[in-house]
């Protein structure tokens, strides 16, 4: 005889409903995870963020993600790099340069960020990003908590000096539009949580910088997350009595 199980309703608890501007949008609810927050904190070490890099093209911002990317990874952290050129190959591959192109482009991968800072992951966006309220955008999709705006600062001058893609060139010859810095404005973050000057300092040394900014976001998240959890724990067991 085989033994009796007792099977688990097929029930889904669903917390969050979006803005219904379809009959069929009744019925996109989000659907939570089994996993909390502190048991993915428990098990990589840290909590999640966004450390949400922007300056102008040129100014290092993704050299910049890929050398905290392996520093963190050194660390075994779960981090990942959201680059804006590789998500305009997929993702926002439909999307021009055109300032509410732009605008969406921020909100998709401010998103992207969302999903995967749920997902425990310490993630690096690398993004021009220009305009303040795309960057106000993507901190109130990640949340406030979880957001850091870090500005990748370097002068126009340098920046064109060094022109990786060739893009300030074919700006000056008027061949391209849109091009941030030239053609189209930059807006200077007014309260960055973060300002790196790659223009006078070796690439190890801005590198360090933000692993020590890191570093110290990550103690003091957890000692916040362990105060929490105290507090909860008093509280139980007060009730408990």
């Amino acid at each position: 005889m085989s033994p009796q199980t007792t099977e688990r309703p097929f029930i889904n608890l669903h917390t969050r409903k979006r803005y219904h501007s379809s009959p069929e949008d009744n019925f996109v609810v989000w659907s939570d995870s089994d996993i909390t927050i502190d048991e993915r904190l428990q098990r990589s070490g840290h909590p999640p963020m966004t450390l949400w890099f922007t300056g102008l093209s040129g100014a290092g911002k993704s050299t910049l993600a890929r050398q905290v990317e392996k520093r963190l990874f050194g660390r075994h952290y779960l981090v990942a790099i959201l680059d804006g050129d590789n998500l305009r190959h997929g993702l926002c591959k439909d999307l021009g340069f055109e300032a509410n192109h732009r605008s969406e482009n921020i909100r998709r991968c401010a998103e992207v960020a969302k999903l995967l800072n749920d997902a425990g992951f310490l993630v690096i966006c690398a993004f021009i990003s220009p305009k303040i309220t795309d960057r106000e955008t993507a901190r109130n999709i990640i949340g406030k908590n979880r957001f850091h705006e870090i500005f990748i600062d370097s002068p126009l001058s340098v920046c064109e000096r060094r022109d990786p893609k060739g893009m300030y060139r074919l700006a000056r010859a008027g061949k391209i539009n849109n091009l941030t810095g030239v053609t189209a404005p930059y807006e200077v973050p007014q309260n960055p949580d973060l300002c790196i000057t790659t223009n006078d300092q070796s690439l190890q040394k801005c590198t360090d910088q933000l692993v020590s900014y890191v570093s110290w976001q990550i103690r003091v998240m957890n000692s916040a997350s362990n105060s929490r959890s105290k507090r909860e724990t008093i509280e139980r067991n007060n009730f408990i009595i």
